[in-house]
């Protein structure tokens, strides 16, 4: 009979959601800008660390000098390393954004972007960080992440 409880407990624990994502009321609302304040896991699975993933189009890394293509293609990028853990967009929990003389036109571009690949909100949380350069010249976004992988 004890085994049965857990048992029971075990699947009602895996069927719950395992990820959630908060928005306090006293805080801004973030949602316009593609990010959410808080998100965290409670159930067993696996976190994927996602290294940087730049404007860089296929293996020959091919950088378009126009902002909007390059977040595209980090985003596109990003999601072929989700494509290859078998997840989404949405089991994102977390992103940190690094964009090149960063600029309120430049963050209207992001949002705009980051909508369209989460297209099931909400956002994961999220850091965008203003630098100067990255690894590469011509180089103006680069987008890391922090996935989970219900077992």
């Amino acid at each position: 009979m004890k085994h049965l409880i857990v048992l029971a407990l075990c699947l009602c624990t895996f069927q719950t959601k395992a990820q959630t994502f908060k928005n306090p009321d006293s805080l801004f609302d973030p949602t316009p800008y593609g990010f959410s304040h808080a998100s965290s896991v409670k159930t067993p699975g696996e976190l994927v660390y996602i290294s940087g993933q730049s404007g860089g189009l296929g293996k020959e890394h091919l950088l378009s000098s126009d902002f909007r293509e390059q977040v595209q293609t980090a985003l596109k990028n990003l999601t072929t390393v989700l494509d290859g853990y078998q997840l989404k967009p949405e089991n994102v929990m977390k992103i940190t954004v690094l964009i090149v003389d960063h600029s309120a036109e430049k963050l209207k571009i992001w949002e705009e972007e980051i909508s369209k690949t989460w297209k099931k909100k909400p956002f994961p949380a999220s850091t965008l960080i203003p630098v100067p350069r990255l690894a590469l010249d011509n180089m103006q976004i680069e987008v890391d992440a922090v996935a989970f992988k219900v077992n």
